[in-house]
């Protein structure tokens, strides 16, 4: 199944490149302006790229390239002049509507094993939608939970917190916004993020394993947004 998969791609990507081959050959025979048809089929692109990874991955996660490929439908009908110009009266909404459709078809994430504890009571039960919350944590046995940010920011600080049994879970989501996670130096902390016009970035400093006191295991999700995780 690999195999068929492998060559599914490699003929896929032969023929994108013999098309990419085939319209500069037009356009060197004056056939077309290639600078009007670059500014007219550039959604092309993300579709295509989108259906590449369907095929690759033998339609498994199928989140990610039925994203794109919904963002490239949209731009290509717009310059189609099928939606009549209102393309920022649309995208937005199918831009969320997509978000939805990517959080349930998602990739399924890689886990931690064993390791990590489940999520069993929410200690942090943050979730903001177009605004922004400051959180800041002192328990002595926080046990993890889910914060979630939509098209706005959540600052959570569990500077002054320690894990109950020494190590906890969080699940952090952010979708066309932004979640800031500062946690104590001496914490190890390990990620599982899964990003899509977005981004996860840990600026934790890593320290030794002999000075290894707790850990914290973070489940990280960026959709057209960020979340960082901080000192």
């Amino acid at each position: 199944m690999n195999q068929l998969r492998d060559y599914q791609g490699r003929i896929f990507s032969g023929l994108l490149i013999i098309a990419v081959g085939v319209i500069f050959l037009l356009s060197n025979m004056d056939k077309l302006d290639f600078g009007d048809f670059i500014s007219t089929y550039w959604p092309m692109i993300l579709i295509l790229i989108g259906l590449s990874h369907l095929l690759t991955s033998g339609f498994r996660n199928a989140g990610v390239a039925l994203f794109l490929i919904a963002i490239g439908a949209f731009f290509q009908l717009n310059n189609w002049g099928v939606l009549g110009g209102r393309v920022w009266a649309y995208f937005w909404p199918l831009l969320i509507i997509a978000a939805g459709l990517w959080i349930i078809f998602k990739p399924r994430p890689k886990g931690f094993g064993e390791n990590a504890p489940e999520i069993q009571d929410d200690d942090l039960g943050a979730f903001v939608i177009f605004s922004g919350l400051k959180r800041r944590f002192e328990s002595d046995k926080f046990r993890g939970g889910k914060a979630t940010a939509i098209m706005g920011g959540l600052e959570l600080d569990l500077t002054k917190t320690k894990l109950k049994d020494n190590q906890a879970t969080v699940e952090l989501t952010a979708i066309m916004g932004g979640i800031d996670l500062f946690v104590p130096r001496e914490w190890k902390v390990v990620v599982d993020s899964s990003a899509i016009l977005g981004g996860v970035d840990d600026k934790h400093s890593p320290v030794p394993a002999t000075t290894v006191q707790m850990t914290l295991y973070v489940k990280a999700t960026a959709i057209l947004g960020g979340i960082d995780i901080k000192n």
